[in-house]
């Protein structure tokens, strides 16, 4: 049995975007708020720079309850006993993922398209993210925003979690969650917010009223 997606907000860190803050002092402010589930993506920084971040935000968010999933770095979350791993289009395939982190860790997918998507979740994958949804800098490499109406037609069909990504932010995250995700994941929405805690609130009350 694969492990439960209990969470619809995904937090995706980018160290560059804290302002004048660490990236520690900016996800406890999210932890606080509320959020659940953060992913530790820091793809530029060497081995053992990620793996004291991943072991800082391991002991942080287990202090909160939260789960931490490692982008691409299956080895760091090995390391640091992270609850999952965050995978690229790209990245290593996630029936051999599964093999090395066992059944109770989670995997998430970056999906650009619905194809992608299904064959995620055909490989085994507990929860994709979908996007980018609107513009945003961070996926423009990924090409032009998917859409909203590609959201709608993908999440009740694909059979497994759909997070919505890209540009989701307190004006448009009731136009994504009523396409029927089962959440939202961002990066500036809170890793920038003058107020990370207060963000991470105000983006949770909204999910809440689905």
């Amino acid at each position: 049995m694969q492990p439960d997606v209990d969470f619809n907000l995904y937090l995706i860190t980018d160290r560059k975007a804290c302002r004048e803050r660490t990236l520690t002092e900016v996800v406890a402010g999210a932890l606080k708020g509320g959020v659940k589930a953060v992913q530790l993506r820091e793809k530029d920084m060497s081995s053992r720079e990620l793996f004291e971040l991943a072991r800082e935000l391991r002991e942080l968010t287990g202090s909160f309850g939260a789960r931490l999933l490692i982008n691409d770095r299956v080895d760091i979350a090995l390391a640091v006993k992270a609850d999952g791993v965050h995978l690229g289009e790209q990245g290593l395939p996630v029936g051999r993922v599964r093999e090395l982190l066992g059944r109770d860790s989670l995997i998430s997918v970056s999906c650009h398209g619905p194809a992608s998507a299904f064959a995620a979740r055909e490989a085994g994958a507990d929860f994709i993210t979908y996007g980018p949804v609107y513009h945003t800098p961070s996926k423009a490499k990924y090409g032009p925003p998917v859409g909203i109406d590609s959201l709608k037609d993908l999440a009740p069909r694909v059979g497994i979690p759909v997070f919505a990504l890209g540009g989701i932010n307190l004006a448009n995250a009731r136009e994504a969650i009523a396409a029927g995700v089962h959440g939202i994941a961002l990066i500036s929405a809170i890793i920038a917010a003058q107020d990370p805690e207060t963000e991470t609130r105000k983006l949770l009350a909204i999910l809440s009223q689905g």
